[in-house]
């Protein structure tokens, strides 16, 4: 336990003095870097091709929206390394309209990745070939993954059966919203069918 321990530390120590890391930790036994703009491909074709880290695959790209943040939002790198058996997450923080660099050359996989985050989250990037929709329809507007996206949207999609075609119309709702207590049926119930003897006692 203690050799695993020491290897785990060896490997914190690599990752934290590589340029661009701003900042380097462990969380529930993974590494976590923070990194900048400007170092942030550079840093990723490192991990990707040193021998001492062989991070080969990117297992999953994601955004991540902080509304109150100066840089509200972080784009998230998932890596692994087969070899080392070690999995490193890379986090890049980026102020609202800011483009992050493509890394679709180095993981073919990652625009697939890349579209989904435009897509959800409205983040650009900067050389990506393919800034199609991918899980929205072609005509949406807005992003829906962003905190401050309506919870009803503001189009809504159905076949009309008169006109023999799917439409567009603005988003109404049939009736009033409602604020719910979300109070369990069980907390909410002081008297249960059959108590009715115990409790005026």
């Amino acid at each position: 336990m203690a050799e695993e321990t020491t290897q785990i530390d060896a490997a914190l120590e690599l990752v934290q003095v590589l340029a661009g890391v701003t900042g380097a930790r462990r969380e529930l036994g993974a590494l976590v870097v923070t990194t900048e703009l400007g170092s942030v491909f550079q840093l990723l074709q490192h991990l990707r091709d040193a021998s001492e880290f062989a991070f080969a695959q990117v297992m999953d790209i994601c955004g991540v929206d902080w509304p109150d943040r100066a840089e509200r939002f972080e784009v998230v790198y998932n890596l692994l390394s087969v070899t080392r058996n070690e999995r490193l997450r890379v986090v890049l923080p980026l102020g609202d309209g800011v483009a992050a660099p493509s890394v679709s050359s180095l993981w073919p996989n990652a625009t697939w990745w890349e579209r989904e985050i435009w897509d959800l989250f409205g983040i650009p990037f900067d050389n990506l070939q393919d800034h199609r929709r991918i899980l929205t329809d072609y005509g949406f507007e807005g992003h829906p993954l962003r905190k401050d996206f309506p919870l009803t949207g503001y189009l809504e999609v159905r076949y009309d059966e008169d006109r023999k075609a799917v439409i567009y119309e603005p988003v109404k709702l049939t009736q009033e919203f409602r604020n719910f207590d979300f109070l369990s049926p069980w907390e909410g119930m002081t008297t249960l069918p059959g108590d009715e003897k115990a409790h005026r006692e």
